[in-house]
């Protein structure tokens, strides 16, 4: 949950104007509506009114950009934001949604979704448009010919009907290369997991040393890492309070992206309307990080991630009569250590099984030339346990296929 800095600086910031930026030939706020998080009522369903009077807030003070996508909130997302959207003039709002690629199914139908999600959002068009979750275990199916996925959004732009596309990821930077490669000039913006923790912690930096070498603008997705980053430990908590007493913990979050040029949108997953009133006021004239505060952001994400010194030398590899890729297995147990990452298991499930964890023999080869001393089989034996108490991305999917039926009384 994001904690807020309180009325005392809403009434500071009071008077100050969102920031905008230029991208994809548009005038994009800075700060975008992510609707994956919308407030519930205690029986679990979206409270609308909630809903209408922060989208009402939103568009009075200068966001206009609202993000949804097909699985959240079970289907009902696209619904209650578009109701809520079509409240206000329809050149006052950006509206983006994207197609459930990702998830397990037996056939995959892009006009029969589209077709529903324009009527669900009550649009003749959609702003920005995204395959969702371009990722190991669901390449294979945004490049399969038999589904013509690609192909089909791109005639939706041509028809004026989808206006820029792009693509959301949670990928390895060599799988979002390889679908990159793919796509050639057609993605126009890419929706990456990005904030000061997973800069290292999930290499987002190399991800975004991609997207510029290729031009391509950067939208941001759990900038908060589901909130976790607004509700810090106490005693790190008090090292950012000292500095800026006034703000929120989620301010700092924000201000850190404020210094990447090539971050072009940042969209947060706000679930009541002080996250919204503390956001907007953070992207309304706040200014970006100093050197010396984003060091300190820096020095507290390497403190939270109590990694195992990994280096990448990939000594282990060789002698591996498994062939592992263990600099890799490493690096997800420091990222499932943290907080049971579901990307992790996400991205195992497209792993064959002789590659998992779970294949490590424990012969000890790795460990005995590893320089910085790793235990490397106690770490994978740890990694495997820990996996086999997360669910699958297949189990998920299947999940929230049955809600969505079950909603539509199927």
């Amino acid at each position: 949950m994001q904690k807020t800095a309180g009325a005392g600086r809403m009434r500071k910031e009071r008077g100050k104007r969102m920031q905008y930026n230029e991208a994809c030939s548009e005038r994009l706020s800075r700060l975008g509506f992510g609707c994956m998080r919308l407030p519930l009522h205690e029986d679990g369903t979206i409270n609308e009114e909630e809903v209408q009077k922060m989208v009402d807030y939103a568009i009075e003070n200068g966001v206009n950009y609202f993000d949804t996508a097909w699985p959240y909130h079970g289907g009902h997302s696209e619904l209650v934001i578009g109701r809520a959207l079509a409240k206000h003039p329809r050149d006052q709002w950006f509206l983006a949604t994207k197609y459930p690629g990702h998830q397990i199914a037996d056939r995959y139908d892009p006009e029969e979704i589209f077709e529903q999600q324009l009527k669900k959002c009550g649009v003749e068009y959609f702003d920005f448009y995204l395959l969702h979750n371009v990722y190991e275990n669901s390449i294979d199916v945004y490049t399969d010919p038999r589904w013509g996925i690609l192909d089909y959004f791109k005639k939706q732009k041509e028809l004026g009907r989808i206006r820029h596309l792009g693509i959301s990821t949670h990928a390895r930077c060599e799988t979002l290369e390889r679908f990159l490669d793919y796509a050639g000039d057609s993605i126009e913006f890419c929706q990456i997991q990005l904030n000061y923790l997973d800069w290292t912690l999930q290499d987002a930096k190399a991800k975004v040393g991609l997207l510029e070498a290729r031009g391509i603008p950067v939208w941001v997705m759990e900038p908060l890492r589901g909130g976790k980053l607004a509700d810090l430990p106490e005693e790190q908590a008090a090292r950012l309070k000292l500095l800026r007493p006034d703000e929120s913990l989620a301010s700092w979050s924000f201000r850190w992206l404020m210094n990447l040029p090539s971050v072009r949108m940042v969209l947060s997953g706000m679930s009541a309307f002080d996250q919204m009133t503390d956001n907007v006021a953070t992207f309304s004239g706040g200014e970006a990080q100093t050197p010396e505060e984003a060091a300190l952001l820096m020095e507290l994400a390497e403190e939270m991630k109590d990694s195992l010194p990994c280096t990448r030398c990939r000594y282990c590899c060789d002698g591996c009569p498994m062939q592992l890729d263990i600099p890799m297995l490493i690096h997800a147990y420091n990222d499932i250590r943290y907080d049971g990452s579901m990307t992790v298991s996400m991205q195992f499930d497209a792993l064959p099984s002789d590659k998992l964890p779970s294949a490590c023999i424990g012969c000890g080869a790795c460990a005995a030339v590893c320089p910085q001393g790793i235990d490397i089989p106690g770490a994978l034996a740890d990694l495997t346990d820990r996996l086999s108490r997360l669910p699958s991305w297949a189990q998920i999917c299947r999940q929230r296929d049955e809600e969505q039926r079950r909603l539509r009384g199927e």
